[in-house]
């Protein structure tokens, strides 16, 4: 098993020194702002600033009715900086109150500079690095004019079946709380003002990453003190730090969904932490609250909603559909919206839309030379040495022939991971591509790819890596996983080596070859028996943009693997859930026989 090592003093000034603490010293002149307006406002223009919608065919007519009508306050997933500035042109020149919209955008773990996952991320054990990787989404996304992301998700996740385990920072409550307060220091900056100053968003709030069985979206079943000394903790943290957002969970714990759950929203959020930032439902939670049979229609959905208090609507539209009626009904009162609506506002003012709606774009910024040694920086840091025997590793000047297999040798697009809207392939270095580039004139490279992705059966060109790695002084195989077997909605029963990636390490190890297995995955995968067979393993959780150079690298010996398990890696998946801080048992001999 794995035991988490963080270093409490780092930690501290972490969670001291971050800016913008919520409930601490708020600006007078923009709470004054905010009232302001406020009382400008009707209620049917409170009500559209709690609307977030995705406009999916850009600002056609229907979207520009709704600007001028002041019935929206944020919009997903533009990322055209002329489109963007002509909403905001339309929104604060067409509409009464010239009030500015907040776009947003998934900004997971790079904009167009892709770090590796979170999971690999938290790997480094390293804040700075971590927050740097934010910093560098948050300078290219908003030369795009995105403001606001739905990062860092810092879910405790124990479970490496389920898929979004790859955007977490892994199982222990500390690490994932000083990695979450980085994440949110590089989002926000020294100020939200700045131009390039994304707004960051603590999700999910709470409990998600404990769905049972593993699969994506399930129930789950956490008492208090679990909440309290466990999941709690991180979003604490982010809080705290002055996170501007936080977002609700699609789970229902103890049969309570968590967007239509006062306890957490208002008695822990509000109450105990203090907290004055703006709560957004995640995508279509509110509304999902029908499904989970503890709301019966979209009216009710919204009741529970702002009730509990969420303030802003992601897409489903309840909120705009029902909200003045509830009010005339007294099921919602004029203050609970008035609450949301300072919450919103308070963001928008604190991050400077009403004094600079407009991007002025400087898209020199992507993809610079500074971001991408930064992701090969974090991507070195990140990878995991699992096995060195016979110091397989580094490869030495004795090494005039390598065998280069597998899958993941050359995908471009896999090596990103999950949750990558921006990303280019064209711009991804993989290691195929920069062991020839970097030690190309060093020694002599076979290649073939066996498989044509990871989950591919055909087994024929196994025969074909063999046969290179027979004239090889060392082999090494790349497998893993595809990008699209993990994330959202992509839970596996099975964790092993998917496809006939197992039958070729077998075939290369009975070559009697010094074979070094890399394995860039989403999740902990149960790889013992591959283990076994190789002479040395490189674990990189999907190591992004410059994932190639980082792992050439460490081959070779320029960088040194550094990198540490943030989460238990099973023998097998009959084990899960386990992790290093369970408690002990009064007869652990026969839990630890098995382990």
């Amino acid at each position: 098993m794995t035991r988490v090592v963080c270093c409490c003093l780092l930690a501290a000034t972490i969670l001291s020194c971050s800016p913008n603490r919520p409930g601490k010293g708020k600006d007078t002149q923009i709470e004054n702002r905010v009232e302001e307006l406020l009382g400008k406002m009707t209620l049917q223009e409170k009500i559209g600033q709690m609307n977030q919608l995705s406009p999916f065919d850009g600002i056609d007519e229907a979207m520009t009715s709704l600007i001028k009508e002041r019935k929206v306050g944020s919009f997903l997933n533009l990322t055209d900086p002329a489109v963007v500035n002509k909403a905001q042109e339309i929104a604060v020149k067409e509409s009464r109150l010239g009030i500015p919209i907040l776009m947003s955008r998934d900004v997971i773990h790079g904009y167009n500079t892709i770090f590796p996952i979170p999971l690999g991320q938290a790997a480094t054990f390293n804040p700075e690095i971590v927050e740097a990787g934010a910093r560098v989404a948050a300078i290219e996304a908003t030369a795009d004019g995105i403001r606001w992301t739905f990062a860092p998700m810092i879910d405790i996740s124990r479970d490496p079946r389920w898929g979004r385990i790859a955007e977490s920072c892994g199982e222990d409550p500390y690490l994932s709380s000083v990695m979450g307060v980085a994440m949110v220091r590089g989002f926000q900056g020294d100020s939200l003002s700045d131009p390039t100053a994304m707004a960051a968003c603590a999700k999910h709030f709470v409990g998600y990453g404990a769905a049972e069985g593993g699969k994506d979206y399930n129930s789950t079943f956490i008492p208090e003190r679990l909440l309290r000394d466990v999941y709690f903790p991180p979003f604490e943290a982010a809080a705290k730090a002055g996170c501007a957002t936080f977002m609700t969970s699609f789970n229902d714990n103890d049969g309570i969904p968590a967007t239509g759950n006062p306890f957490i929203l208002r008695t822990v959020l509000r109450d105990e932490w203090k907290y004055d930032g703006m709560v957004v439902t995640d995508w279509a939670s509110a509304t999902e609250m029908i499904a989970h049979g503890f709301c019966k229609d979209a009216k009710e959905a919204a009741e529970k909603s702002v009730n509990a208090g969420v303030d802003m609507e992601m897409v489903s539209g309840s909120f705009i559909a029902h909200l003045e009626e509830l009010v005339k009904e007294k099921k919602v009162s004029v203050a609970t919206i008035d609450d949301a609506v300072r919450n919103i506002l308070r963001l928008k003012f604190r991050l400077g839309l009403f004094d600079n709606p407009y991007v002025l774009t400087d898209q020199s910024v992507k993809y610079a030379d500074a971001h991408l040694a930064k992701t090969k920086e974090a991507a070195e840091q990140s990878a995991i040495l699992l096995k060195n025997d016979k110091q397989t590793l580094p490869l030495t000047g004795k090494v005039r022939t390598i065998a280069v297999v597998g899958p993941l040798a050359d995908a471009p697009h896999d090596q990103m991971g999950t949750w990558v809207f921006d990303g280019q392939k064209e711009h991804t270095v993989t290691p195929l591509a920069a062991l020839r580039d970097m030690y190309g004139d060093q020694v002599n490279i076979l290649y073939e790819p066996t498989l044509a992705y990871s989950r591919d059966k055909q087994t024929a060109g196994i025969s074909k890596a063999v046969a290179i790695a027979n004239r090889a002084d060392v082999v090494i195989a790349f497998v893993g996983e595809e990008s699209i077997l993990s994330g959202e909605a992509h839970s596996l029963a099975d964790i092993n080596l998917q496809g006939a990636q197992s039958e070729l390490i077998a075939a290369l190890a009975k070559t009697g070859k010094p074979l070094v297995t890399v394995v860039m995955a989403g999740r902990p995968l149960t790889i013992g028996r591959e283990i076994e067979a190789s002479a040395a393993v490189l674990y990189s959780f999907h190591p992004g943009t410059m994932g190639g150079p980082a792992i050439a690298d460490l081959l070779f010996g320029k960088s040194v693997p550094s990198g540490k398990t943030p989460v238990t890696f099973p023998n097998m998946v009959g084990q899960v859930p386990i992790y290093y801080a369970q408690h002990n048992t009064g007869r652990p001999p026969a839990v630890t026989k098995y382990c």
